[in-house]
């Protein structure tokens, strides 16, 4: 009876506790029907990818360099004049053009980066150490930000299917997610945890704290390592060799 009382009382005590602390909700934030996330931090994000664009050099460009920067701009403004403040569901055609404007930049980084590959093969001599590193660093950067886009667009269908809670099931298991009570109850995933997460990818080369688990989350991570490996492999053994 003593045991059946004191286990009746231990309830008791965490149903008041949570009533007391205004958490009504059963399902954490990340798994209900929330408000959008502040648009600052990815626009921001997009700004700082188009301006290392412009700032790569001419040969690595696919077309003039301002021409793609200046279009992502405009989809950018597209963006920011449906969804000013928050990235909030409105219709498919925005999920578009925030999925072009993403594969803009992986497009006119994607070129940079194999443009400089292929230069540093056939050893191109006009790269002085500077300007080597400089680029590699741009392109390294752009790719950081490139891919915190696509897994914050893609993790459980995207910023607005999070919001609305459509998807039970995480492609991106966060910290928070496993150990809720490290957290304030209405955490939730936004942009700067996937770019956290793009950075250690690209530093690491391995997951650190955020695990995949869906297969086409795991391939975009190993994708990504790959071209991190690659570009700073190359470009800091070239720039080694051109130092005096």
């Amino acid at each position: 009876m003593n045991d059946r009382s004191n286990d009746t009382e231990s309830r008791l005590v965490r149903i008041e506790r949570l009533l007391e602390s205004g958490e009504r909700e059963v399902a954490p934030a990340w798994r209900r029907v929330t408000h959008g996330e502040p648009r600052w931090a990815v626009t921001a994000a997009i700004l700082v990818a188009v301006a290392l664009q412009l700032k790569l050099p001419e040969r690595l460009t696919l077309l003039p360099s301002w021409a793609l920067p200046v279009l992502e701009l405009v989809l950018l403004t597209g963006l920011i004049v449906a969804n000013p403040r928050r990235v909030e569901p409105r219709n498919k055609r925005l999920r578009w053009l925030g999925l072009a404007l993403i594969c803009l930049i992986s497009l006119a980084n994607g070129w940079a980066a194999a443009r400089l590959v292929e230069n540093l093969i056939h050893g191109a001599k006009e790269l002085d150490a500077t300007t080597l590193l400089l680029t590699g660093g741009n392109i390294w950067l752009t790719n950081v930000i490139v891919f915190a886009l696509w897994y914050w667009e893609w993790d459980r269908g995207g910023p607005a299917d999070r919001m609305m809670g459509h998807h039970q099931y995480a492609d991106f298991l966060f910290v928070q997610m496993q150990s809720p009570e490290t957290a304030p109850p209405d955490w939730e995933p936004a942009f700067l945890d996937y770019l956290y997460l793009s950075f250690t990818n690209s530093t690491a080369f391995s997951p650190t704290d955020v695990m995949p688990l869906t297969r086409w989350a795991k391939m975009l991570m190993m994708l990504q390592s790959t071209v991190s490996l690659v570009t700073v492999v190359l470009v800091v053994a070239r720039a080694v060799n051109l130092f005096p």
